[in-house]
């Protein structure tokens, strides 16, 4: 019994457009737009350095059906990097990049496989193990069968690993992109699924593996933290991952107390320290950052000038600083009581279901323009616009009652 070790890599979204980014400088913005190409290649440098046996790559290679020259140029040449080392690529497109898509084509190298849209078992032998790979590409932006039902079961002493790029029924969001139960995959008897689709990272199964890696590269804060894939090693029925970090940055939020402060130069520094400290542990971020006042005299400092003026302040000492930690929003929280009206209003609101929300934003989201830059209306969405709301309201009615 021989030892097989693989990298399992989901959703690149090469040439993803950043949503939201007016409020951090313009000279970040590049690096921002950048970020996701830097992902993929920090992959490629890590496949090189660590020659692995195989590379998986489980959908949403592209950000849309109509893939850039320059993300497919830049993917190609990533492509030929892991040709002059031997390693194998198996490929599959998700609903983000399907096969129905307008683009250039490119010739990849000899190395790479397509899985096409009927599902296909590609067969390997590394280290005298029979290794063999099944998968399909999206044909269209939906796939309402579950296409797990077209994999094959496995055979005894072999090695198989299912590609797909779907999601647990249950959720009506995602039940159009391929979906399946975890009883489905586990009948199957493979040693691993590599999943893809779903942009957190998680482990669904653990013996044996079931597991979406989340994408490579966060690009709004509803993607915060680590962003990478997972190096995999089986031996047999036996599974080690090991996740491996690939984001050029992360999205995060952090809170800073800045209670007892009463001067404007002890709170920058103060922030400015609060912040070198969190970028020597994490590394280059974007963050949502709140400031505490929690004290009468820091609330009365910080209530004393707009807060875009604080954030522009705060930017421009990490610029000087040539700190890669941007910060995209400032919050600065202080007791407030919340009044009845903003409950009431509130309330209603959180009182719609998906579909609600759906019709309000009708007109948005079919915009043929404009719904590209927007993210789905799942409930994650709907938490994050609930949250925004309670803040805004709350410190709205507050200034009312102060003027």
């Amino acid at each position: 019994m021989a030892r097989i070790r693989f990298l399992h890599v989901a959703d690149l979204h090469l040439d993803s457009p950043f949503k939201g980014i007016s409020s951090i400088p313009k000279s970040r913005w590049k690096d921002i737009r950048e970020s996701t190409f830097q992902a993929f290649q920090n992959m490629i440098n890590y496949a090189v350095e660590s020659k692995p046996d195989f590379v998986l790559i489980v959908g949403d290679i592209y950000d849309g059906e109509n893939r850039s020259l320059r993300a497919q140029h830049l993917f190609q040449k990533g492509m030929e990097a892991l040709h002059v080392e031997n390693i194998p690529v198996f490929i599959c497109h998700g609903n983000h990049d399907h096969l129905s898509g307008n683009w250039v084509r490119f010739q990849l190298p000899s190395n790479v496989h397509v899985f096409g849209d009927k599902v296909e078992t590609k067969t390997l032998q590394i280290n005298e193990e029979k290794v063999h790979i099944t998968g399909f590409s999206y044909r269209e932006r939906h796939i309402l069968e579950p296409m797990h039902s077209h994999y094959p079961f496995a055979k005894p002493n072999e090695i198989y690993i299912g590609m797909l790029h779907g999601s647990l029924e249950g959720n009506s969001e995602h039940d159009v992109y391929a979906p399946f139960r975890k009883s489905d995959l586990l009948e199957k008897g493979y040693q691993y699924w590599a999943l893809g689709h779903i942009h957190k990272r998680q482990i669904i199964h653990s013996d044996p593996p079931i597991v979406y890696p989340g994408n490579t590269q966060s690009r709004h804060r509803n993607e915060s933290g680590l962003k990478g894939f997972y190096e995999v090693s089986l031996l047999g029925n036996q599974a080690e991952l090991q996740f491996v970090p690939s984001a050029a940055f992360i999205y995060d939020e952090l809170t800073i107390d800045c209670g007892g402060i009463i001067h404007a130069n002890e709170l920058i520094t103060h922030i400015e320290n609060e912040l070198r400290n969190y970028s020597q542990i994490n590394g280059k971020a974007i963050i949502e950052l709140s400031i505490n006042g929690k004290t009468e005299e820091t609330i009365e400092l910080l209530q004393s000038t707009h807060k875009d003026e604080w954030l522009i302040l705060i930017q421009e000492s990490l610029e000087l600083a040539n700190d890669f930690l941007i910060i995209k929003e400032l919050h600065i929280e202080s007791p407030i009581e919340q009044s009845t009206e903003s409950t009431m209003l509130l309330s209603a609101l959180k009182e719609w279901d998906t579909s609600g929300w759906k019709h309000a934003l009708k007109e948005l989201y079919q915009h043929p323009k404009g719904s590209r830059y927007l993210q789905p209306i799942d409930l994650g969405f709907i938490e994050e616009v609930l949250t925004e709301a309670d803040l805004i309201v709350s410190k709205a009615l507050a200034r009312g009652s102060n003027n």
